[in-house]
């Protein structure tokens, strides 16, 4: 990334500046820039473009940078830059507060004489990280051969003494003559590198103007830049909502509001009208009027699901409960091929017969509520349909669920219900940590207590915002520039919400204010995340892993097996023609990645071509995030598989 030098500028000077879409990042020169105490505050508080707070010593002194510095880093400074041999007090204060308020500390060393000598740079660098640098900042002055190569060699001391501070050292020269090494910094792995402005009447020396910096490290990269976009309804929400409505008493209609139509949400649809509902289309929302279906009530012998597994696993239980005999389930597309694991043994549990492992299939025997203990290894679908099936009976029913997976969309479901009038009692079991903080990736167990004879009645709310496909917007905010979202409930139950928590991690800017969300470039650097309950998100981290600094680490392959496609195999084709170093290990990818910038400026951007989305709406998306940072177009095989879920989404992610 490159960080604009603000100097010399009045608050609204720099606001001017800090507006420009070009400027990704800034470092604000408190020592040299006129501000108040409370445009400090406002600054540092209020801005989403990373920014820097910069205060030295040998201009401000030492009472005046400590209140400074002390000013921005409370007010949400982003990184605090302090040079190596500020004052010990103020370096303990300094250092102290970046741990309490969560900012990076830069540890500079400047040396405007000369290039020290290659054992003296390796000392200078061993203190920054001594005096408790997050980043190593060495900047010389380059005035004789070698000085460069001096400077340069710190980046091989940092990936043979300790891989977890790669992306962690910024190094370049003062001078004319190094000038290139402004950009050979970005090409070793620094997380950015420095640029003036235009009118800056005093940059450093050698350094470029933002506008020609910007230009040779990007080259005619595009920028990903949106406003005011809004996300589909999730499609989650949708059709276990459009389902539950179809049950509901016929008394009543229920109203869905901000309904956007996909295959499969408009396949839930047909299945209501199967089963008897009557749904009407007015603007964004969904009219139905139930059924009121209690247990035997439905005659029915053949039911169509189109292309969702969700669809098919809600509708097993829920035709064993309500239907009179034998019911064939029946789909298309991509369902065809996919494994319906656990299925046959879980209904058993139930006195269903289910034979064939895939779709078409045929469902036997009514559903018998019951006390019942059954694994949850395969996934949150089918018991999300027992759960909305055994209220309908004339008995309670207890389940026990081992080994949950995808656990957020069990309490979609339970949402989804308590909206309809139905009841569940449910207890999460886990360690201590887990039922402190809620981690749902520790628990070990969920019991669910259903009460019988439930009745569904008509009921009235707006769909949710996808997070799901929120997700690869966001990482193309967070890669390529900047995104701002509408209307996502940050309160949601979706699984895939956690990828802000992943951003986050990752080090992109993520601000939210009224109901907007906004994420924007910032350094990225490698993170660690398991995704055994989101497993959507793994084509789109993937490709973020891949252009942050360092090894990612993502856990929960093994929930890819039986989506869309072989999810697994496809994201690694993907990685693998893309050129994307990775390696497997059990249940865990590691994706070694670099940052747009070193990419771009050492060849490494990814690579073009034909590739195949297996006909996988997540793959598809994946690949058009990806594009944005290839060296040639990306041409996937089926533009039209992303109408599963968010059928705009192409129009919507094209570069501008």
């Amino acid at each position: 990334m490159i960080c604009t030098c603000i100097q010399h500028r009045t608050y609204d000077g720099i606001l001017d500046i800090l507006n420009r879409p070009d400027v990704e990042m800034a470092e604000i020169r408190l020592d040299r820039c006129s501000l108040s105490d409370e445009e400090i505050r406002d600054l540092f508080s209020n801005c989403d473009t990373p920014l820097i707070a910069t205060c030295r010593v040998s201009e401000a002194g030492e009472q005046k940078a400590r209140t400074l510095l002390s000013l921005a880093i409370e007010s949400g400074a982003r990184f605090a830059d302090l040079e190596t041999d500020a004052p010990v007090r103020l370096s303990k204060t300094v250092q102290k507060l970046c741990h309490d308020y969560g900012t990076e500390l830069i540890r500079s060393y400047h040396n405007f004489d000369f290039t020290p000598s290659e054992d003296e740079l390796g000392k200078i660098l061993a203190r920054c990280f001594r005096y408790g640098a997050d980043i190593a900042k060495i900047v010389t002055m380059c005035t004789q051969d070698g000085d460069m190569a001096r400077l340069s060699s710190l980046y091989s001391v940092i990936l043979e003494e300790q891989d977890s501070l790669q992306g962690k050292l910024i190094a370049f020269g003062l001078g004319d003559a190094a000038r290139e090494s402004r950009l050979d910094c970005l090409r070793r792995g620094a997380p950015f590198s420095y640029s003036s402005l235009e009118d800056d009447a005093s940059p450093a020396p050698g350094q470029w103007p933002h506008s020609d910096f910007r230009k040779a490290v990007y080259g005619g990269l595009k920028p990903f830049v949106r406003k005011n976009v809004r996300m589909p309804a999730s499609k989650s929400f949708a059709q276990r909502a459009i389902i539950a409505a179809a049950l509901a008493d016929g008394n009543g209609e229920s109203v869905l509001g901000a309904y956007t139509p996909c295959d499969d949400s408009e396949s839930a649809i047909q299945v209501a009208v199967a089963l008897g509902a009557s749904v009407e289309r007015r603007g964004d929302s969904l009219v139905i009027r139930g059924t009121g279906l209690q247990e035997r009530d439905l005659n029915l012998d053949r039911l169509d699901t189109g292309e969702s597994g969700l669809l098919t696993r809600l509708m097993i239980p829920l035709v064993s409960a309500i239907g009179k005999g034998p019911i064939r389930i029946e789909g298309r597309g991509t369902l065809m091929d996919r494994h319906l694991e656990d299925v046959s043994g879980i209904m058993a549990a139930f006195g269903v017969i289910v034979k064939e492992e895939k779709v078409p299939l045929t469902v036997r025997g009514h559903l018998i509520p019951g006390t019942a203990d059954i694994s949850g290894r395969s996934g949150s679908q089918l018991i999300s349909g027992l759960l909305m099936s055994l209220p309908l009976c004339s008995k309670p029913s207890n389940i026990y669920v081992s080994e949950p997976k995808s656990i957020p969309y069990m309490y979609i479901t339970l949402d989804i219900l308590r909206r309809f009038g139905v009841r569940t009692r449910t207890e999460m079991e886990g360690d201590a940590e887990m039922l402190e903080l809620q981690d749902w990736s520790s628990c070990s167990g969920i019991s669910f207590s259903i009460k019988e004879n439930q009745k569904y009645k008509a009921a009235s709310f707006d769909l949710e915002r996808d997070w799901s496909s929120a997700a690869c917007f966001m990482v193309a905010g967070a890669v390529f520039g900047c995104v701002e979202i509408e209307g996502l409930d940050v309160h949601s139950l979706q699984a895939d919400i956690s990828i802000m928590d992943i951003l986050v991690d990752a080090g992109a800017s993520v601000s939210q204010m009224d109901n907007v969300i906004c994420v924007r470039k910032a350094p990225l650097e490698a993170f660690d995340t398991n995704l055994d309950n989101a497993p959507d998100l793994f084509p789109i981290c993937a490709v973020l892993a891949a252009f942050c600094s360092g090894e990612s680490r993502i856990g929960g392959l093994g929930r890819l097996g039986n989506k869309e496609s072989d999810r697994a195999s496809a994201i690694f084709e993907m990685l693998s023609r893309m050129g994307v170093e990775f390696s497997v290990d059990d249940d865990t990818l590691t994706v070694a990645g670099e940052t747009l910038a070193g990419r771009r400026l050492s060849g490494h951007l990814l690579k073009g071509g034909q590739f195949s989305t297996h006909h996988d709406h997540r793959m598809l998306m994946a690949l058009k995030v990806a594009a944005m940072g290839a060296d040639s177009p990306v041409i996937p095989d089926d533009e039209d598989c992303v109408c599963k879920s968010f059928p705009d989404f192409n129009q919507t992610i094209q570069i501008i």
